[in-house]
């Protein structure tokens, strides 16, 4: 592995890989895939970490819960709540935090996760991941993907209100 390649920052040009281990336990039955890493969620060394990602209040609202704050109490929530995480990517040259600057992407292998839980639904944290994994994960497992919107700041037209009725609509059962 080449120095450059543990940067948590990439320049333009840089190959990185995901340092976050995927979140799950045997009883998950939902899979919440987002496409790589964020800076801040590289230092952070734990999934959504940047502080206007909107993820951690929308799933606190949609299972009617406290936000979690700590690494800890979001493991805790999402075991709690059956809900298993990772990324749709394993590698890639990527600039900063631009999920439109992916290139050169290589695919995390979902097998372990899919054959040890019992997952029900794959779902994806916005349009980019969707169409990573479409491109890179559907062919190899045949197994479609929920597309949510997405929680990250970028996302500006979907209020955090409007977010939380999407992904309550998609992600509990009737």
């Amino acid at each position: 592995m080449k120095a450059e390649e543990t940067r948590l920052e990439a320049p333009a040009g840089v190959h990185l890989i995901h340092p976050i281990p995927p979140l799950w336990d045997g009883a998950c039955t939902r899979l919440i895939l987002g496409s790589f890493p964020s800076v801040k969620s590289r230092e952070a060394g734990f999934f959504y970490g940047h502080p206007q990602n909107r993820f951690w209040k929308v799933m606190a609202r949609v299972f009617a819960d406290a936000v979690p704050v700590t690494i800890p109490e979001k493991r805790d929530f999402l075991l709690r709540h059956h809900v298993a995480m990772w990324d749709v990517i394993a590698s890639c040259d990527i600039t900063g935090s631009s999920d439109a600057s992916i290139k050169n992407a290589r695919a995390n292998d979902l097998g372990e996760i899919l054959e040890a839980a019992p997952i029900k639904t794959i779902y994806v944290n916005g349009k980019t991941a969707e169409k990573l994994y479409n491109k890179h994960i559907l062919p190899r497992i045949g197994r479609p993907c929920v597309c949510l919107p997405s929680t990250s700041p970028a996302n500006a037209a979907w209020s955090l209100e409007r977010l939380t009725g999407a992904w309550r609509e998609l992600i509990l059962p009737s």
